[in-house]
């Protein structure tokens, strides 16, 4: 909120319309309107034909939804602090009520003699979902939510969608993906998994050992960073072909490796790639946590008989922690895109269903690849974010 007060009357200002607040409800109002908002096929092989929102629910459900849009921009206008409340709350209302949209939207549309039928989710729904997401981003910060309250609001839509998804959405085409490959979906949920918890376990030990040692000695910081930051240069796609040879030749020649069933395609190289981008801001992270902490609380440390271990386990490294979290919070979003891409070279993973959709031109497949993996990376964000906050709260206490 900008608000100021004014020279001459000395009475404060209005405050200000929220740019941010505006443009992204209008670019809402412009995308719920003109593009098509779901998409209906008698089977999974046809194109399917698009319906705007008022084609799919009917003008009066059309002229409803526009009501809280239009408030929201009346309230973003005036931006007083009890304003964005209101208009916080709206823009939550209208993400739960957008599954109950989706149903009635599946009801009309729908035959219900064409047991094959499916209804695709089209670009004006995800332009909004988007849009109003940020919007919900840009209201939190205004208002200074916590991270933790912010989030929590999330889970109002999430029950909203949870609940229509068992009565009322079946012919979703997401969930009839879902439903024909749920033992493989949840295969490559459990091998994503494994792959960014070893990466992410993997680089930690390996981060903070180097971090140990550059802070030691001065040669080892200087080349550590050279080459962890060459390695961050190098695309993905290009690293998981250069480690190929390499392994390929390791796990042929070297026995115990082949046993383990190393090679130049699989989890092998993929776990490699994935440290070696995982290492920077784990090593950057700690080393600098470590590397600042204030010399004063160090002597007093030391003035009160302290040994060297216990300085490191009892103040150096506590007072490091949420800086070294925030290092294992980047590095584990990271490696949940990242893994990914792994998919290419036969890793397995959610990837999976990502290029086979591409390949097949089936974006629900890809769907169902893609959005767990955004699912995975926002609550690794919230959960280790929220962590970092407590770690902070209790040094101030």
């Amino acid at each position: 909120m900008s608000r100021g007060v004014n020279e001459e009357t000395g009475n404060r200002d209005v405050p200000r319309p929220n740019v941010v607040l505006l443009s992204l409800l209008m670019a809402t109002l412009v995308a719920w309107s003109g593009l098509d908002a779901v998409s209906v096929a008698p089977n999974r092989i046809v194109p399917g034909q698009g319906h705007a929102a008022w084609e799919a629910a009917g003008w009066p459900v059309f002229l409803i939804s526009l009501a809280p849009l239009l408030a929201v921009l009346a309230l973003a206008w005036r931006p007083q602090r009890c304003r964005l409340r209101w208009a916080l709350g709206l823009v939550v209302a209208m993400l739960a009520a957008l599954p109950a949209w989706l149903a009635l939207a599946a009801a009309r549309l729908v035959e219900a003699d064409l047991p094959q039928a499916r209804m695709g989710v089209s670009a004006g729904v995800w332009v909004a979902l988007f849009l109003l997401l940020l919007a919900l981003i840009e209201l939190r910060t205004r208002l200074a939510l916590s991270r933790t309250l912010g989030w929590s609001l999330l889970l109002v839509p999430l029950a909203s969608f949870a609940a229509w998804l068992t009565f009322g959405l079946e012919p979703l085409a997401l969930r009839q993906e879902f439903l024909a490959r749920r033992d493989g979906f949840i295969a490559a949920i459990v091998e994503h998994l494994l792959l960014v918890g070893a990466a992410v376990g993997v680089s930690l030990v390996l981060g903070v050992a180097l971090a140990l040692a550059m802070r030691r000695w001065a040669r080892c910081r200087m080349l550590g960073f050279a080459v962890l930051n060459f390695l961050q240069t190098i695309p993905s796609l290009a690293l998981f072909g250069l480690l190929l040879a390499p392994l390929a030749w390791l796990g042929a020649h070297v026995e115990w490796l082949g046993a383990l069933g190393v090679s130049g395609i699989g989890a092998a190289p993929a776990l490699l790639a994935l440290v070696g981008y995982s290492l920077l801001p784990m090593v950057r992270n700690t080393f600098v946590a470590l590397d600042e902490v204030d010399p004063g609380v160090i002597d007093a440390a030391r003035g009160m008989g302290m040994s060297r271990g216990q300085v490191f386990r009892q103040v150096r490294l506590p007072l490091a922690a949420p800086v070294i979290l925030e290092g294992i919070r980047i590095t584990t979003v990271q490696a949940i895109g990242l893994t990914a891409v792994a998919a290419l070279i036969g890793a397995g993973g959610l990837g999976t269903f990502i290029f086979q959709g591409l390949g097949q031109a089936a974006m629900d497949m890809v769907l169902l690849g893609a959005l767990p993996i955004l699912v995975m990376a926002l609550l690794a964000d919230a959960l280790l974010g929220a962590l970092t906050d407590l770690t902070r709260q209790g040094e101030a206490t």
